[in-house]
């Protein structure tokens, strides 16, 4: 996850995430209820304590991103900004700022940041709820959710936040 939380192509970035959330993800792959092969056994070889210093760690280091809010759309000609501010209702799908926030930056200790993630690893996670192997995070939201996207609408989701962050508007 690199020094600094910054993540890297393989690792997403922890950096400035909620101490609670990434102590509960420690604890989750430790004890198998989140699937992940590579830090399964990190997790198990951590006692309670060091999971909680090293959530402290990451979470005392600053998100990379901040809180804005991106154009609302008002057509659907970006699937990516119409997910993320508007969702697709007609699907079930309540647009990703409701819970993550203005510009993917987090909410709370229970939505983490994501307007820095890769499309790679969103849909990896994605994938990890659809075949619950993840758990499903507050009122089983994230998994309810997860059926009902597609790849492409990851791709896009991360791409628009890609754009919002590099200030391409």
């Amino acid at each position: 996850h690199g020094s600094q939380g910054e993540g890297s192509a393989n690792f997403p970035p922890l950096a400035g995430q909620p101490a609670g959330y990434l102590q509960r993800q420690l604890e989750a792959m430790a004890n198998n209820r989140r699937q992940a092969p590579v830090m399964a056994p990190v997790a198990k070889a951590l006692t309670s304590e060091e999971k909680a210093d090293v959530a402290a760690y990451y979470a005392s280091l600053a998100l990379p991103i901040k809180p804005q809010l991106g154009p609302l759309p008002t057509s659907k000609s970006s699937n990516g900004a119409w997910l993320v501010e508007r969702g697709r209702w007609a699907d079930g799908i309540p647009a990703c700022a409701k819970c993550h926030g203005p510009g993917g930056a987090g909410v709370g200790e229970d939505f983490p940041a994501i307007g820095h993630l890769s499309a790679s690893y969103m849909q990896s996670q994605i994938d990890s709820w659809k075949k619950q192997s993840r758990d499903a995070g507050p009122l089983g939201v994230m998994g309810a959710v997860a059926q009902k996207l597609s790849p492409k609408d990851i791709e896009d989701v991360a791409a628009y936040y890609q754009q919002l962050h590099s200030g391409a508007h």
